[in-house]
């Protein structure tokens, strides 16, 4: 009798990509290609390229030593959900040739071998299909043939870059498990039992009974012994195709005008949010992803108060056209004197753009159902305000309705935070308004905060320019204070301080040395000042 009808399960087929968190990485364009980089995880290198190992680094390396032996290592963290994400076009070109994939985990899927190898005349032909898929999306992919899942994997990883395919013959599996290593099975705990037992490699697990491997290791110890011999009991379950409910409009030629993406772009928001209302769902933040015609990328995440309806797609896409790359607008308060840096932009300013626009993909970042959103549209206060500000949006400009929300530091500027309406806060504001400020200014707290510190003069009796030790010691009271660069010097009636501010000496750019001064000048007007190295400036004053 077949061995595949003895077990019940069909012969599977494994196509394996190589170092896939790495190509996911690459692929969204945080890892250049050909560079030494590996992915840290808890502290510890959990994938590194073949650049970094030819270097000499492995994983379970800490970054230190791992940046030793390759000084032009690249950094990046792990991100499971940039593995997943990555790998969707992947298995929906899979599919396209053999359907019926299984995800095992992001880089590595599964398919029953019998089909596809019916369909195109033999296991070979069945995995040069799959190969070719991988091929014409630029993926180096390998493959593996097996009775069963975990041995079709393991030959998955026994091919080489010129050998990408072995194909296990049937009923020999548990031959070619026997000499690989126990820790293949996965299993820590149970390997590191098995070894001080004297078995380390598959084939010694394997001649064990069935009877006295589940009296001594249990339902776990029996699942890795049916594994060793070939008879792995997991079967390939095909996904179901999930709805797509992404949308692409590509021009061509590409397009440099925002009217005219705009225009173009209308009926592909409409199918977007067609298709979400026939899944019953409403996205609630939008990912907007625009390729132009020198391969160059710009994405961004969109919030809406409520949810997305055509209009609000098609002006945030002209939104993230007409801005210059840089994130969305925060009124934070800048280190006095610091100079404000624009981000680096790929596109020009205003309609045209500095190139033409060729793909632009709407995705779903976050969707709810469509009737629990639906309970906000009906008349009342909230609806029509929101109305009215998501049209002066439209008018205006993204950042022209902005929304302060409660944010935390020590300076007042860093106390309140302003976000587009319709977008979420910050990730970690919330946090930072919740932590305690040592150093703070305690209630009451300045009527008028200035966006920007304003260049102010304090001066001792011999019109100095006031000194804070490093201690906070003064050589001389302050006498004069000159509120901005043409106002009249006003004397200082009454004044409290100084109070030293150190914050982030970890980090060069951000750190700040600074003394802050509470004074009552001649006009009866209280104010808030910042000084660093005999500058001052007015933080707020109290009115």
């Amino acid at each position: 009798m077949n061995p595949e009808t003895r077990a019940g399960i069909p012969r599977a087929l494994v196509v394996w990509f190589p170092d896939w968190p790495i190509v996911a990485a690459q692929l969204a364009e945080e890892i250049p290609e050909r560079v030494p980089s590996v992915l840290l995880e808890k502290g510890l290198v959990s994938v590194c390229s073949a650049e970094a190992r030819a270097a000499g680094v492995v994983r379970r390396l800490r970054v230190r030593e791992a940046q030793s032996r390759c000084p032009d290592l690249l950094v990046v963290h792990a991100d499971p959900a940039r593995d997943a994400r990555e790998f969707e076009p992947v298995v929906v070109a899979l599919e396209a040739a053999l359907p019926g994939v299984q995800i095992l985990r992001p880089g590595l899927c599964a398919l029953r071998a019998r089909g596809a190898a019916r369909y195109y005349g033999s296991e070979e032909n069945a995995v040069g299909a799959a190969l070719e898929a991988a091929a014409r999306l630029g993926l180096e992919a390998r493959a593996g043939i097996a009775d069963s899942v975990f041995a079709a994997e393991q030959a998955a990883r026994w091919t080489t870059e010129l050998r990408p395919l072995l194909i296990v013959p049937e009923g020999a599996s548990a031959r070619f498990l026997a000499e690989l290593p126990v820790r293949t099975l996965g299993e820590p705990r149970l390997t590191s039992l098995l070894l001080r037992l004297g078995l380390s490699t598959l084939g010694s697990l394997a001649a064990l009974p069935p009877s006295d491997v589940r009296a001594r290791f249990g339902t776990e110890g029996l699942m890795a012994h049916a594994r060793a011999r070939g008879q792995d009991p997991r079967a390939v379950v095909p996904r179901v195709a999930p709805v797509p409910l992404d949308r692409t409009a590509d021009f061509e030629p590409g397009l440099d005008r925002v009217d005219q993406i705009a225009f173009a772009l209308r009926p592909t928001a409409e199918a977007f949010v067609e298709g979400l209302r026939v899944q019953g769902l409403a996205c609630t933040s939008l990912r907007v992803h625009l390729l132009d015609d020198h391969g160059r990328r710009s994405e961004r995440v969109w919030g809406h108060p409520h949810h997305f309806g055509t209009g609000d797609v098609v002006d945030r896409v002209r939104w993230q056209l007409q801005s210059e790359g840089s994130p969305a607008p925060s009124r934070r308060g800048t280190r006095p004197g610091a100079a404000a840096s624009a981000g680096p932009s790929w596109r020009s300013t205003g309609e045209t753009l500095g190139a033409p626009i060729v793909q632009v993909r709407l995705s779903p970042e976050a969707v709810d159902l469509l009737g629990r959103r639906g309970q906000t549209l009906f008349g009342g206060v909230e609806e029509r305000l929101d109305h009215g500000l998501r049209r002066l949006q439209t008018m205006l400009g993204h950042g022209s309705v902005l929304l302060s929300v409660p944010g935390g530091g020590r300076l007042l500027t860093e106390r309140s935070v302003l976000v587009p309406w319709g977008e979420d806060a910050p990730a970690g504001t919330a946090a930072r308004a919740d932590r305690p400020w040592p150093g703070t200014i305690p209630e009451p707290l300045p009527s008028t905060v200035f966006p920007e510190p304003l260049p102010v003069q304090l001066l001792d009796q011999e019109f100095r320019p006031l000194h804070v030790g490093t201690r906070g010691d003064l050589g001389a009271p302050p006498v004069w204070f000159v509120p901005g660069p043409k106002a009249a010097r006003r004397t200082v009636r009454s004044w409290a301080g100084p109070w030293l501010l150190r914050q982030r000496w970890w980090d060069a750019e951000a750190s700040q040395r600074a003394e802050r001064f509470q004074i009552l000048d001649g006009e009866n007007e209280a104010w808030l000042l910042l000084g660093e190295g005999g500058r001052w400036w007015a933080e707020a004053r109290y009115d």
